[in-house]
């Protein structure tokens, strides 16, 4: 009697090696589904549900294959170095015969994007991957000329044809297009002109590349994996632009645009929205956006630097840069970091100060009241090494500060402190009066008045002492008594430390005019202290750029915040030249109408490189319409300056315009002031603030233009 079919039997029995290699090898049940399996399926949709490890790509297609069918021949096992020799060879014939194809018209036809992309491999081909490249114009070829530095780039495995073909007909843009170079990209010499111009005059970005290796990286062929990735050189382009502008337009409205600047932003966005939605190369695009980042702020353009301020934030976090160390392996059950740990101290720095980049541009990008992207308590990163120890490499220990070290503003350790960190932590101050007035006015139910003692506020009265005076007071003496502008008789003349300069002055812009003073400004109370603090901190940056403007130093070398910081200082004077009009105070007037005038030049001047000083300067002169109704003077805003049109050197000629002949110094700049006031020191002025915190200011102690020359009565009666 025959057996009854067994009912669990779900599918047709395979004949002998019917089912696939995988399955067979690993004894798995198999369907012989083609082109794949259903278990291979399976197994592949389990592998790529999950993300992939640093390093690694998930399988685009399950791993399943099936023995030859009978009658088909197996491919011969080939040894990989053979076929990339083959595949070498056939390169170079195809190029030979490119290259006699245009030997008649070297330059008939463009080369299309897709040759361009397919010839590159390895980092410049994943760059170039899904970026839409033009093609190679008759200008782009003619800029580079034979011999010319980019030659490095050519191949050296050519076969004779192809030898013999560049002899009698040289084209080094085809040379350097198939040695994997991004068309997008200017000729190598221009590239590194900017890269040069980049790393010496760029106060900003600059300070999370490692520039030694950065340098050496650049003599790499493009096809290596240590080459710089192009959206940070494309946004270095962008950034360098601002001292070596090109095809500059005027817009209707009055604003300048690089074009060539423009190009090359776009390009650094077009790799920003890729890694978004890839994830690709996600720490070197950051280090672009960084920097792109900072050439919108010195454009003034707000909106793109709001937007970039919080998303590269938040694009931080995941990448656990804010943790110590920049990187965390527990947390929330979440799987650890998008980045690997630090491959080596280099690395590791790099993070830092590429975090301490972000968080120094959301606190200056929130100056005018807005929250930031991340509070500080959630900021766990050490602050960054010197940047001599940096570049060096030398090894040092990690910085044992964070924010959360007691007494990190005022304890400054010799081995961890340089210009650069003190700035990290003057801006940090400065976030610190932002977050007090953003939370204490957020539920308050009236606006601040002049009339209430802020010193009640619970926090004010710590907070405006570490400010004003703790910070600057605990500066280490090679800091404190040195502003950042020195002038010696060594070769190289005058120079300019940027950040130690904007150290000094960004605590007075805290407490001057960041609303933790200003609203309570009262010029009627002779013991005001709200008002006392503004008004010294204004002269101390009006004294901060006198310095500047009596030397030949360009002061468009200065990071891009302190237009901002006159700004601040601008504010304050409005409303005092306001209350000199309300009490009929001409001569007093005058020469807050001349300090005002003044910082407007500033920014006018700084504005000519980079447009947010033009762009402060108009925002200010919208703030000066009410006094400019009330003054009577006729022509109040060129009251201690020189008529347009005007230069650098003929406004701050140290031979011109004195306001008296017995002062030696009195021509260093034709300021609306006394000539003490340009021979003020930022460490006087921040001692004279420091000496009398809870002194009062009575309006007949204020500056007349007849005052004495003395130090004491030159700073608003302190």
């Amino acid at each position: 009697m025959p057996k009854t079919p067994s009912t669990n039997a779900t599918r047709p029995a395979l004949r002998r090696n019917q089912a696939c290699r995988s399955c067979r090898k690993r004894k798995l049940k198999c369907d012989a589904a083609r082109p794949h399996c259903g278990t291979c399926v399976k197994q592949w949709q389990a592998l790529v549900s999950v993300p992939a490890p640093v390093g690694y790509a998930h399988p685009t297609e399950p791993q399943c294959s099936y023995d030859p069918v009978e009658g088909l021949r197996l491919a011969p096992d080939t040894d990989p170095v053979e076929k990339i020799k083959e595949l070498e060879e056939k390169i170079a014939e195809l190029k030979s015969k490119l290259y006699e194809k245009n030997m008649g018209s070297p330059h008939s036809g463009p080369l299309s994007p897709s040759g361009a992309a397919g010839s590159s491999s390895g980092h410049a081909s994943s760059d170039a991957a899904g970026i839409s490249l033009p093609h190679a114009s008759l200008t782009v070829m003619n800029l580079i000329a034979p011999g010319s530095p980019e030659t490095r780039f050519r191949s050296t495995s050519r076969s004779p044809e192809l030898q013999n073909a560049n002899v009698s007909n040289p084209d080094p843009f085809m040379d350097l297009l198939f040695s994997g170079w991004n068309p997008d990209l200017p000729d190598p010499a221009t590239l590194n002109h900017y890269i040069d111009v980049f790393f010496r005059c760029d106060p900003c970005g600059s300070r999370v590349l490692h520039k030694p290796s950065f340098l050496a990286s650049m003599h790499l062929t493009p096809r290596d994996p240590d080459f710089p990735h192009s959206a940070i050189l494309h946004a270095i382009c962008a950034a360098a632009s601002r001292w070596s502008p090109q095809n500059i337009v005027t817009l209707p409205d009055g604003t300048r645009r690089d074009q060539f600047a423009e190009f090359h932003a776009s390009k650094t966005r077009q790799y920003i929205d890729k890694t978004m939605a890839s994830g690709e190369d996600i720490f070197s695009v950051m280090q672009a956006c960084i920097l792109l980042s900072w050439y919108f702020y010195q454009e003034g353009r707000w909106v793109e630097v709001w937007i970039f301020a919080a998303f590269q934030t938040r694009v931080a976090v995941p990448l656990r840069l804010n943790y110590p160390g920049t990187f965390s392996t527990h947390g929330n059950n979440s799987p650890g970091a998008y980045l690997a740990p630090p491959k080596d101290l280099r690395d590791l720095e790099s993070r830092r100060r590429t975090w301490w980049m972000t968080i120094i541009f959301d606190r200056i990008a929130s100056v005018g009241g807005w929250i930031h992207a991340i509070d500080e308590q959630d900021l766990g990163t050490e602050l960054p090494l010197r940047t001599e120890d940096f570049e060096s490499e030398a090894q040092v220990p990690s910085n044992p500060q964070n924010l959360c070290t007691p007494n990190v503003f005022t304890r400054h350790p010799p081995q961890y402190t340089d210009s650069f960190l003190l700035l990290i932590k003057s801006v940090m101050l400065f976030g610190k009066v932002t977050d007090f007035n953003v939370r204490g006015n957020l539920r308050a139910p009236t606006a601040p008045s002049k009339h209430q003692n802020p010193f009640y506020l619970p926090g004010f009265e710590a907070l405006d002492q570490l400010v004003s005076c703790d910070f600057l007071e605990s500066l280490p003496h090679i800091y404190k008594h040195n502003n950042g502008v020195n002038v010696t008789d060594e070769p190289e003349g005058t120079s300019l430390d940027t950040d130690l300069y904007m150290v000094h002055i960004i605590p007075h812009a805290c407490s001057a005019t960041i609303t933790l003073h200003n609203p309570y400004i009262d010029f009627t109370d002779p013991q005001n202290k709200s008002t006392l603090r503004c008004v010294n901190s204004a002269r101390s940056i009006l004294a901060a750029y006198y310095a500047l403007s009596a030397t030949s130093l360009d002061i468009t070398r200065l990071h891009p915040f302190v237009t901002i910081c006159w700004y601040l200082a601008a504010v304050v004077q409005v409303q005092l030249c306001k209350y000199f009009i309300e009490i009929g105070d001409n001569d007093r007037e005058s020469t807050v109408w001349g300090e005002i005038n003044v910082l407007r030049f500033a920014m006018m001047e700084y504005g000519q490189r980079s447009p947010i000083g033009t762009r402060q300067e108009k925002l200010l002169q919208g703030l000066m319409r009410e006094i400019v109704r009330m003054t009577a003077h006729k022509q109040p805003l060129e009251v201690g300056v020189p008529l347009f049109p005007f230069s650098h050197a003929t406004l701050f000629r140290k031979d011109e315009g004195s306001h008296s002949s017995g002062d030696d110094h009195a021509g260093a700049a034709p300021l609306p002031l006394s000539p003490q006031y340009g021979q003020s020191s930022l460490g006087r002025a921040s001692s004279v603030q420091g000496a009398s915190p809870n002194g009062s200011l009575p309006p007949q102690a204020w500056p007349r233009r007849d005052d004495s020359h003395s130090p004491a009565t030159n700073s608003y009666g302190m």
